[in-house]
């Protein structure tokens, strides 16, 4: 187990590392900030002496010598645009955009459990496959399209639920049904197949063969087995989450993470951008060491391989 812990530590250190440099190089990639906070009439004196006070005329080297020592510290600079430390920016817009895909992450899930362990019970190939057919439909539609489509249909014509903006519990519904209706369809189709691959095993057929009910074989052996190849797929889909709500919280207005790194990325604040991608990466990482750790307790063959 120790030897199954020390090489997932050791792949995020490297990981962390990588993402640092590429956001470093990539911010640096939109272009030249100064030519954005100055005016057109700015001379190349001027040019000259903003980019001498942002640090920005040292060599690309240094600037990335001193951006990873700050890193270690905690310390990703200060927001060109605001002046304050960028990764209290990011950190402060944080909670906006966790509370937002995590809770469309747990009603989906959990939606589509329900709904796959319904339809096995029952048993009722119709069933079954309108469901399919409505996740099939679901995953056709691009979130931010159907995100559109409820604040059309929610807010402009029949004015029940905000558009826009985080002021309410009601502010919650349209873009979590947007995330969490994705998510039931993305889950359901996963769960299905593992329940699809599991009728014909022989602990399924050995419990029927004992007169145990239908339902308890579902709900006792076969979902927690049908549910271990969809833990890793859920985790690596909670961190994509994470970092993944920058066009939702465009369209509704929400003063997330995402919303923060895109308006970064307009005016070319290099810190704000890195401090973004930084975090995401770290909290994705985390989540999927977390994910690691689960799948090795529940399956003993993973940590012993």
């Amino acid at each position: 187990m120790v030897r199954f812990i020390g090489s997932r530590v050791a792949r995020i250190v490297v990981t962390v590392l990588a993402v640092l440099t590429f956001a470093f190089v990539l911010a640096r990639l939109t272009g030249d900030p100064v030519r954005l906070m100055l005016p057109d009439q700015a001379t190349q004196a001027d040019v000259d002496a903003a980019r001498h006070s942002l640090g920005l005329d040292r060599p690309l080297l240094v600037q990335y010598i001193d951006f990873m020592a700050g890193a270690f510290r905690g310390d990703l600079g200060d927001s060109i645009r605001q002046g304050q430390s960028a990764l209290a920016l990011v950190v402060e817009r944080l909670p906006n955009t966790v509370e937002l895909a995590l809770t469309s992450f747990v009603i989906g899930f959990v939606l589509a459990v329900a709904l796959a362990v319904v339809a096995e019970t029952t048993g009722s190939k119709r069933l079954r496959s309108t469901l399919m057919w409505l996740a099939t439909v679901r995953q056709a539609i691009p979130p931010y399209l159907f995100g559109i489509l409820l604040v059309l249909v929610f807010s402009v014509s029949l004015g029940l639920l905000p558009a826009i903006g985080r002021t309410s519990y009601a502010s919650f519904v349209l873009p979590v049904a947007t995330m969490a209706t994705f998510e039931v369809a993305l889950y359901l189709r996963l769960i299905s197949s593992s329940f699809d691959e599991s009728r014909s095993l022989d602990y399924v057929r050995t419990a029927r063969a004992k007169g145990v009910s239908r339902g308890r074989i579902v709900v006792r052996h076969m979902l927690p087995n049908a549910l271990l190849p969809v833990i890793t797929i859920a985790g690596i889909n909670l961190g994509v989450l994470m970092g993944g709500t920058v066009v939702l919280e465009m369209v509704f207005n929400w003063p997330g993470l995402g919303r923060l790194i895109v308006q970064g990325v307009t005016e070319r604040d290099y810190p704000i951008v890195q401090a973004g991608v930084v975090l995401i990466a770290v909290l994705f990482v985390a989540i999927n060491f977390i994910v690691d750790m689960l799948y090795a307790v529940l399956d003993p063959r993973v940590r012993l391989s």
